[in-house]
């Protein structure tokens, strides 16, 4: 309601002459309830305010409304994927995200492992429209426990004293396991 609150006080006394910098308008309801007030909100303030405005979202359905609203043009953040895991480059660049980061995001921030390995699968279902294909639960325990046992491994490994073959040989082990 807060939020909300602060939306329509904006939308209410913006100018032509304002500078607005809204962030995740519509979080904190469901994601069409949100989505949809996110576009209601910049189609109003692109068609009836015409203030410059800075509009955050993760909702990447709105990169589409560059080309079908004047002044709505996408800034993207660059980030490169390294290893399963991303870097934000911290450069501003033209377009939209090829992609959304979420769960990458998630794990930078330090969710565990295992809630993140369950994201990436619920997320892969999801993608795919299938609600009743979402994984159970206990599918994902297994690989989740082989991927801890890796990365204590990984802890204990002293990689200054392996031998070419020997680390090719553990690499190999490690991605059996994965399978």
């Amino acid at each position: 309601m807060v939020e909300m609150t602060e939306v329509a006080n904006i939308l209410r006394n913006a100018t032509e002459k304002s500078l607005l910098i809204l962030d995740e308008v519509g979080r904190g309801t469901s994601t069409y309830d949100g989505l949809s007030i996110a576009w209601s909100v910049i189609e109003y303030l692109t068609e009836k305010v015409r203030a410059k405005t800075f509009f955050a979202t993760h909702y990447h359905e709105l990169t589409e409304l560059e080309g079908k609203l004047d002044g709505v043009k996408n800034y993207k953040i660059s980030v490169k994927e390294v290893g399963g895991s991303i870097v934000f480059l911290r450069k501003i660049l033209r377009g939209g995200a090829s992609r959304s980061f979420g769960v990458e995001v998630a794990s930078l921030a330090g969710i565990p492992e295992e809630v993140v390995l369950r994201a990436k699968k619920i997320l892969k279902s999801l993608e795919q429209n299938d609600l009743n294909g979402v994984p159970a639960v206990e599918d994902t325990e297994e690989p989740a426990e082989e991927r801890l046992a890796i990365e204590e491994e990984l802890k204990e490994l002293d990689v200054n004293s392996l031998t070419p073959m020997q680390a090719l040989s553990i690499l190999s082990d490690w991605k059996e396991k994965l399978k």
